[in-house]
């Protein structure tokens, strides 16, 4: 099922871009991984609603989990806001809970959390993770993994707010110094502490159809 906000509430969509926005590369849409709490330093807030309005400059539509609460409603609220496309996927059980953000561009309902994750992989371009807890590892590392395994080549980012992701990176490198990561796959993701900069490291990656 897929709702769409009233015309007037509408963001552009990536084929109705504004005067001064510019897209670079293949990329028209980026999915958003981040927390449905906004945590407790203020920098992950400022954060996501400067990354919001960085995405409708460059001319990129937004698409994320489809809910109004947390660093997910900041950035869809600074979309819209900015005068973006926003696009959100949600499951049914989430719908009920009255989690839905109610004034998005286009509001898609799916059945379940695995075809959530499936149908966000499939609208983006492209990936960024903001800080967020267990759900945001989760779909982060689940990407991750499929281009791994080859099931894509889609860019994947880290926008590493106040060295939230330092602990991660971590991990990662002593999974790679273990061998259970071959050293060849740390290239799969790129990190930057600034949205610009991480904008700009993903638009240089090339980008394959799944």
């Amino acid at each position: 099922m897929t709702l769409h906000a009233p015309e007037a509430r509408r963001g552009k969509s990536c084929g109705q871009r504004g005067e001064g926005t510019h897209r670079r590369g293949d990329m028209q849409r980026i999915c958003i991984f981040c927390g449905s709490q906004v945590g407790t330093n203020g920098l992950y807030r400022q954060a996501a609603t400067a990354l919001g309005q960085l995405l409708v400059r460059h001319g990129y539509g937004l698409v994320y989990g489809g809910g109004h609460v947390g660093l997910m409603g900041v950035i869809a609220d600074a979309v819209l806001a900015s005068g973006g496309e926003v696009i959100g996927v949600i499951p049914e059980s989430m719908m009920a809970r009255e989690l839905a953000h109610t004034g998005l561009t286009q509001l898609q309902v799916v059945s379940g959390m695995h075809a959530r994750k499936a149908r966000m992989a499939e609208l983006a371009d492209a990936f960024i993770a903001l800080p967020g807890g267990y759900g945001t590892f989760e779909e982060l590392f689940e990407v991750i993994t499929w281009a791994q395994l080859g099931m894509h080549r889609k860019p994947i980012g880290l926008l590493n707010v106040a060295g939230y992701f330092n602990a991660l990176k971590a991990l990662v490198d002593q999974a790679i110094a273990e061998g259970f990561i071959r050293a060849e796959h740390w290239h799969l993701f790129t990190m930057a502490d600034d949205a610009s900069t991480l904008l700009e490291m993903l638009s240089r990656k090339e980008i394959h159809e799944t």
